[in-house]
């Protein structure tokens, strides 16, 4: 039995079977597509029954429900018979595959006929209509630049009849007909409506069909007479007032394609379950043919747009950020800085600006991000606290900041960051609670100026983050800590392993929230301050309660149930606080300064930290404190690094840079060099590569070079598809730059759809966060990274067939990088691969077909023969990048091979290379992962789909040796766009890996 499975687990990972007698054992590691059951395995195999399989799978992993369809109540997950409608919009959907290669032969004709309409307006335009509109504006206008209007003040500083002129971004256009456009432009959270009408020796036909065609979010210049609509105006936030424009002129149009336009991020959406909505244009027709009727009266309107994710959202921050709800959030943002900062200076506290550069451990015991500081450690501060300190030691009296919080702590949630902006107070006191008053009535007066003095904004934000104001008494309710854990005991709260909340254990969040909830529903308030934490849970510089050593002088304050802020009185006897610091095992290593200062004398004191971001984003209820957040921090926002040269197998072939543009060639006058030809593509495999990428070599595929960088991105057309294999082979800096290039190919060139398959985190990234497509996984890359601790050692059943294997005189043959291997011996070995065909029975799944002779440089062989000398089995490690290792491209146990042959190859080949890392290749899960764009509906299905798919295919079988040798599973992709995956696009996934 192990014998079989090893033979699969370890054949081709690109999908090649290593065994003679099977093509379905849940060992392999092979990749095998998700289908639906076959015909075998229903009750009725009808032609007409598969369609609608494919159809329905193509519906659902095109991001929607299921129409028409029920749950069997048999037994597994199995589909019934689709209405009339489901089988109707399957038909539609192969109508709109056909109907894309007209749609670019149709654009393409209408380029044709704008040039031809460019050619005629400038043979019958007079100068003056002529230098009405285009891409050069008078420079005389620069010159009175501050008087351009400004959209939020345009009633306030001018009357209907004045002209204005004002520069702004176009929101989006409304094309009525080739007479008439509206326009509505943008200036931060401010909109109004322009309308370009044509008009007889002044305004021409061309000038109209010219700015309907401008790209939205370009920036544009607009000189026209303010006048009073004759309709009210809903798609605009000024409503009494639009421009009649008289001149226009483009600014700077975006240069690449906009992942969403602000329109559409803009509009008020209703809730749903999880679903993404179909696309809708805010452009009208994209013609230059007649429209509709004239009609001046028509003005845009509100209507519902495409969903667009938060997590494409905050990937495309620089978009997201044009939004009005944006713009306002971070007026927000900004006043609670300024409020923060005035009303503390009205009360005699300065402002001062402390090192995040620290020689010492963190105060609190939170994680630190450690640097290399010349030569010594050091530590990003993960608060000013201990500084605030010295400077309460130093006679400053009452001190704030504003500045950065770093916290090295793996939180993937809607309330942690990584860094933050804290807001950070401390300042002498006589008695605890003068702090307290003084921090409450900072954050009242903040509260006060955000009702009094930003009602448009937090009226725009609440259209899309509904929420009431906040409620709280003239007289702020402070709780005392144990009161609150009776509150919630005496509610029946219960924590998730069933506790009961704790006296001198601190609160848990959801804890948090649901005592935020009862103090509501009780005293009527979403902000109250918990007073007196228990000892066990505050820092050790927290000042103990005289009266009862087990609580603390500290606080928390919260809003809506959740924490904003963190304070309390600090000890400031320096007896006192060496002795707790000794009780608690705390070093006093780098933090000598410090302690300096309360050896010199301090003075009793208190203060407090507010995490700016969480406060906005709870006061305005934003769900996610990443939406407070300019460009967030968390662990998983930064880009991954370049690689470095010298990691490289073939610095020659880098991508970054490439060979003709490497600093140390020698170049000629232009700056380039003589080198022209790309890099070889077996070298890029061994630079960048992943196991999936080796199966580029194989005939089926082609492989598209990059003519920047000489990246490759390897794919098969196939039934009209692009199916796309493997990540791109390039520096990792460069994988958005490459995948947009490809795509544009894809779509420009080669006229294909794309389905790419088997990508990384890193990719999906690209794909699903960028641009909007659907993924999802059902494959992971086999990973050994230690082969030095391989536990198949010690496997007593393992090490019997190795034995047996040895009995029965197998030998084993190495063939090293850069040797080659005998052509007697290649001949031999093909031989016995032919009978390994031969031997092949039932349908195969694979990528590539065997050819182990291939880019011999970066392979190394280990051939088997029995006692009579006669090949018996063969093993093929192919070289990947140094962060990949090597791939066990094939391992074949050929016909007639005693017992244990195949355990013993590989075992040998991996304990050839100890210490490096090993892939098995791609292989089937045994769960299903949305990741991203499928409905929560959708997601509930599949996974239930799944599962019995797997049960019923025994994916859930890990594989025995693969276990033993200590693999792991890691994650890869499979992505398409948007409504992408039609029934003709399941099909070609199954056909793809049944060619």
């Amino acid at each position: 039995m192990l014998k079989r499975a090893v033979a699969k687990v370890t054949g081709d990972s690109n999908g090649e079977d290593g065994h003679s007698k099977s093509s379905s054992n849940p060992a392999s590691g092979q990749t095998t597509p998700v289908q639906p059951p076959s015909a075998q395995s229903t009750v009725n195999s009808t032609q007409s029954e598969n369609t609608d399989k494919k159809f329905r799978l193509s519906h659902i992993f095109s991001g929607h429900t299921l129409p028409g369809t029920r749950r069997s109540t048999s037994r597994g997950v199995s589909l019934d018979e689709p209405r009339p409608s489901a089988i109707k919009r399957a038909q539609k959907v192969e109508e709109k595959e056909r109907k894309a290669i007209q749609q670019e032969k149709v654009k393409e004709k209408i380029a044709m006929l704008r040039r031809q309409s460019d050619l005629r307006a400038a043979a019958i335009e007079t100068p003056e209509q002529r230098a009405r509109y285009g891409e050069q504006y008078p420079e005389e206008w620069n010159k009175e630049h501050d008087k351009w209007a400004h959209i939020f003040t345009i009633c306030d500083d001018n009357k209907i009849g004045d002209t204005v002129t004002l520069r702004a971004r176009i929101h989006t256009i409304r094309d009525v007909s080739s007479h008439l456009v509206f326009i509505v432009l943008r200036q931060q959270i401010s909109t109004i409506q322009a309308v370009l009408a044509e008009e007889t020796d002044v305004i021409t036909g061309h000038m109209v069909r010219w700015a309907k065609r401008l790209p939205l979010e370009s920036i544009v210049l607009v000189r026209g007479e303010l006048q009073k609509p004759r309709e009210p105006i809903t798609g605009a936030t000024t409503e009494q007032a639009e421009i009649k424009v008289q001149e226009l002129y483009l600014v700077a149009p975006p240069k690449e394609t906009l992942p969403f336009n602000v329109y559409d991020a803009d509009l008020v959406l209703k809730k749903s379950d999880g679903h993404e909505g179909e696309d809708s244009g805010s452009h009208g027709a994209d013609s230059d043919g007649e429209g509709a009727p004239r009609d001046e009266n028509h003005s845009i309107e509100r209507h519902e747009g495409p969903v667009i994710t938060q997590r494409v959202r905050l990937t495309n921050r620089i978009i997201d950020l044009r939004t009005p709800t944006s713009q306002a959030i971070f007026r927000i943002n900004a006043a609670i800085c300024n409020n923060f900062r005035a009303h503390l200076d009205k009360n005699g506290f300065i402002e001062i600006h402390t090192p995040k550069l620290q020689g010492g451990a963190s105060e609190s015991g939170s994680s630190v991000f450690m640097l290399d500081y010349f030569g010594r450690p050091a530590f990003l501060a993960q608060s000013p606290q201990l500084y605030k300190q010295m400077c309460i030691a130093a006679d400053f009296k009452k001190v704030y900041e504003i500045g950065p919080v770093f916290r090295a702590e793996n939180s993937n949630t809607a309330r942690h960051l990584t860094e933050y902006t804290g807001l950070d107070i401390e300042m002498e006191i006589v008695d605890y609670y003068d702090a307290i008053r003084v921090i409450d009535g900072m954050l009242k007066s903040i509260f006060a100026a955000l009702r009094d003095n930003f009602k448009p904004e937090r009226e725009l934000i609440k259209r899309h983050f509904p929420h009431e104001d906040l409620v709280y008494p003239e007289d702020t309710l402070i709780l005392p800590f144990a009161q609150g854990v009776r509150i919630l005991r005496e509610s029946g709260y219960v924590d998730e392993d069933g506790s009961m909340p704790k006296e001198d254990e601190d609160l848990a969040t959801r804890a948090e929230i649901r005592l935020g909830e009862l103090i509501k529903e009780k005293y009527n308030t979403d902000y109250y301050i918990l007073d007196k934490f228990p000892t066990s849970v505050r820092p050790f510089y927290a000042m103990e309660d005289k009266e009862n050593p087990k609580v603390t002088n500290s606080f928390d304050i919260f809003i809506r149930g959740q924490e904003i802020c963190t304070g309390g009185q600090r000890i400031h006897d320096i007896e006192e606080l060496e002795k707790k610091m000794q009780r608690l095992s705390i070093s006093s290593k780098g933090m000598q300064d410090y302690l300096e200062g309360f050896g010199l004398g301090a003075p009793p004191h208190a203060g407090c930290g507010i995490g700016l971001e969480r406060l906005v984003f709870l006061y305005l209820n934003l769900g996610d404190v990443r939406l407070g957040t300019l460009f967030h921090r968390d662990p998983r926002s930064l880009p991954l690094q370049k690689n470095v040269e010298g990691e490289l197998r073939h610095p020659e072939a880098s991508t970054n840079p490439p060979p003709w543009k490497h600093p140390r060639l020698t170049l000629k006058a232009d700056g380039e060099s003589d080198l022209r030809d790309m890099q070889a593509l077996e070298k890029l495999i061994a630079n960048y590569g992943d196991a999936s990428n080796t199966a580029w070599l194989d005939d089926r595929y082609k492989v598209w070079r990059h003519p920047e960088t000489g990246a490759a991105v390897g794919y098969s057309p196939f039934k009209g598809y692009a199916m796309i294999v493997g990540d791109p082979l390039c520096d990792k800096t460069q994988m958005t730059q490459v995948v947009s290039a490809f795509l544009q190919y894809i779509k420009k060139e080669a006229k294909l759809k794309p389905i790419w398959m088997m990508v990384c985190e890193e990719v999906e990234e690209i794909l699903g966060g960028r641009l909007n497509w659907c993924t999802l996984s059902v494959l992971a890359e086999e990973r050994v990274d230690d082969l030095a601790k391989n536990p198949a050692r010690r496997d007593p059943d393992i090490q019997k067939k190795v034995r047996h294997a040895r009995k029965e005189g197998v030998k084993i043959e190495d063939y090293s990088l850069n040797e080659n291997v005998p052509d007697e011996v290649v001949h031999e070995t093909d031989e016995r691969i032919e009978d390994w065909r031969k031997n092949r029975k039932g349908e195969q799944v694979h990528m590539t077909d065997v050819h182990p002779w291939r880019d011999m440089s970066h392979r190394v062989y280990y051939i088997a023969r029995d006692a009579s000398g006669k090949v018996c089995a063969m093993v093929v490690l192919h070289q990947l990048s140094p962060q990949h290792g090597w791939h066990i491209k094939w391992a074949l146990d050929f016909p007639g091979a005693p017992n244990g042959t195949i355990e013993h190859v590989i075992l040998h080949a991996l304990e050839n290379n100890a210490g490096s890392k090993m892939t098995f290749g791609v292989s089937a899960t045994s769960t299903f992962v949305a990741k991203h764009g499928l409905s929560k509906m959708t997601t509930k299905w599949l996974t239930k789909a799944y599962a019995s798919i797997a049960e019923h295919n025994r994916l859930t079988n890990k594989g025995e040796f693969r276990q033993k040798l200590g693999a792991v599973e890691d994650r890869v992709y499979i992505c398409y766009p948007r409504h992408g995956l039609s029934p003709a696009g399941i099909q070609a996934i199954v056909g793809f890996f049944k060619q």
